[in-house]
């Protein structure tokens, strides 16, 4: 039998609603504070919904050249910020080989929209095409690149939701493939009016900050951030004395073909993801300490996913704590992915679970352990992060300690 490939973390990055950087993002999960308020970024007249979880402004890194960081759009930006965090605390020094998979659906469109709205306004004949370079989604992926000096294969992925998840996995095939040694992967997503107005118009925000598991759950929240990790071959990591944060095990992948907008009522589909998920990682559902939901606060999610979590945890389902980081942070979006299975780290490194914040009248229809309110102290050693994209796109990732 071939000697299993392990997938070793050595650096992190964080920014999203509960601020700048990993630690800030671990005291904000710790405490239960929900950063979802009122949306400032985008004009609010006539949405349904006015409350969003808006990311601290952070600029370019130093590093990057005054050039490049002029097609950084916010996406961009957020993406950078939690690369060079990441980056940094893996101690790497030679970018030249290492790969970079990073999720996103915007990418630049914030800026692109604004330029559009003043080309429209001003009824000007020709585009400033310095902006236009930042909307391509490819954008942070290429910056990121330049950042780190990488040389090495570059992707970005874009399959709605799961974006952030599978640019995990693909990385991690990449490391067990032999292709590179190291990949700096995650997912970055900033607010947009196209984003912003689709989901008003599907109806799906709820008024108030979302309430995932609620019987009054009426919505998502949208949210933006970025979360980066460096992935490493595990031996590769040990020779160079890195300091490993904790592995990634498996993780697996599923399509509905059900529905554009709407899961499966049945939950095959994720079901199917948690089910590959554990055979990558070569663990039984009975090896899980706490399960990362997606948890979007929609009515039919909620329901769905805990009828997965119930099929796959069996009795265990009643006693395994289940919780949504989005009722904090919001939905990310592309970048839920990858920030929630961050989360799920940062919970496993601190001793904790996650809550659902906002959790107040738990519906009866997804009674499961959802940590209300404020985290747990828990020792957590194997963890799942699960992520659903529009399309039916489901991912699953299994997350283990560093001993």
């Amino acid at each position: 039998m071939t000697e299993r490939v392990r997938i070793a973390i050595t650096g992190i990055g964080s920014v999203n609603a509960l601020g700048v950087g990993v630690d800030a993002f671990a005291d904000g999960l710790r405490s239960g504070r929900c950063a979802i308020g009122r949306l400032t970024q985008l004009p609010d007249e006539g949405y349904r919904s006015t409350i969003a979880a808006e990311a601290p402004e952070v600029a370019p890194p130093p590093g990057l050249p005054a050039r490049a960081a002029r097609r950084a759009g916010r996406t961009a930006r957020l993406a950078l910020a939690a690369a060079d965090e990441a980056w940094r605390q893996a101690g790497l020094t030679d970018g030249r080989a290492v790969g970079i998979v990073l999720g996103t659906t915007t990418g630049g469109m914030a800026g692109a929209e604004a330029l559009y709205r003043a080309e429209c306004d001003s009824r000007a004949r020709r585009g400033r095409v310095g902006g236009w370079l930042q909307a391509p989604v490819a954008v942070a992926g290429d910056l990121i690149a330049l950042l780190i000096g990488s040389s090495g294969p570059r992707l970005t992925v874009s399959t709605a939701c799961s974006s952030g998840a599978n640019a995990l996995g693909l990385a991690a095939d990449w490391i067990r493939a032999g292709r590179v040694a190291a990949v700096l992967c995650g997912g970055s997503e900033s607010l947009c009016r196209t984003t912003y107005s689709g989901f008003n118009a599907l109806q799906a925000l709820d008024r108030e900050p979302c309430r995932p598991f609620d019987r009054r759950r009426a919505g998502l929240s949208l949210g933006e951030g970025a979360a980066l990790f460096v992935f490493e071959e595990w031996s590769a990591a040990e020779r160079r004395g890195a300091h490993i944060l904790g592995e990634l095990l498996g993780y697996g992948v599923s399509a509905d073909a059900h529905h554009l907008t709407q899961p499966r009522p049945d939950a095959a589909g994720a079901v199917l993801a948690i089910e590959r998920a554990l055979a990558d990682a070569q663990l039984s559902a009975a090896a899980l300490d706490y399960v990362n939901a997606h948890g979007t606060g929609t009515p039919l999610n909620d329901v769905a996913e805990t009828r997965a979590i119930r099929q796959v945890l069996g009795a265990r389902a009643a006693v395994v704590p289940v919780s949504s980081t989005k009722s904090q942070v919001g939905h990310c979006l592309a970048a839920a992915g990858a920030i929630e299975a961050l989360a799920a780290l940062l919970g496993m490194r601190g001793g904790f679970a996650p809550p659902t914040a906002t959790l107040a009248e738990p519906d009866p229809e997804c009674a499961l352990d959802h940590v209300p309110r404020v985290s747990r102290a828990a020792v957590l050693r194997t963890v799942l992060s699960n992520s659903y994209g529009f399309g039916g796109n489901n991912t699953s990732l299994v997350l283990g300690a560093a001993a």
